[in-house]
C-alpha cells in the first residue's frame, strides 16, 4: 500500500494508467478532498497543498477538521475466530472488548492507552 503523512493526514495512493496520473484522497476526515499529479514530486505538492487548503477552510467555517466517530465497531466473523480471540481474551484477563481495542489498536500503528 502506497500512503503519504503530511501535518497528521494521510492518504492511499493509486496510479490511474489511462490518464498517466497519481491520485489520492485524504482519509479520516468527513469531507472527500482529493489531490493528483503526474509526477511523485507534484503529487507530494498537490497533497501538502489539499492539507493546508482542508485545515485551513475547516478553520475559516468554524468546523473540526477531522472526522469524530462513535467508538462502537459492529462486524462479524466466522464463528470459530470469534472463539479463538474469545479464548485469548480471557486467557489475557481482559475482556473480549478489550482485548480487541489492544489488537487493532497495535495493528493500525497506535498502541492501546
Amino acid at each position: 500500500m502506497n500512503v503519504m503523512n503530511y501535518k497528521g493526514y494521510a492518504a492511499r495512493i493509486e496510479f490511474d494508467a489511462e490518464d498517466e496520473i497519481f491520485f489520492g484522497n485524504i482519509a479520516g476526515i468527513s469531507d472527500v478532498v482529493g489531490f493528483h499529479a503526474d509526477t511523485v514530486d507534484g503529487l507530494k505538492e498537490a497533497f501538502h497543498k489539499a492539507v493546508d487548503d482542508y485545515i485551513e477552510t475547516c478553520r475559516k467555517l468554524g468546523k473540526e477538521p477531522h472526522r469524530s466517530y462513535s467508538g462502537k465497531m459492529m462486524f462479524r466473523v466466522d464463528p470459530e475466530v470469534h472463539a479463538r480471540a474469545a479464548k485469548a481474551a480471557e486467557l489475557a484477563g481482559k475482556s473480549l472488548n478489550q482485548w480487541a481495542e489492544e489488537i487493532l489498536s497495535r495493528a493500525a500503528g497506535k498502541p492501546a492507552a
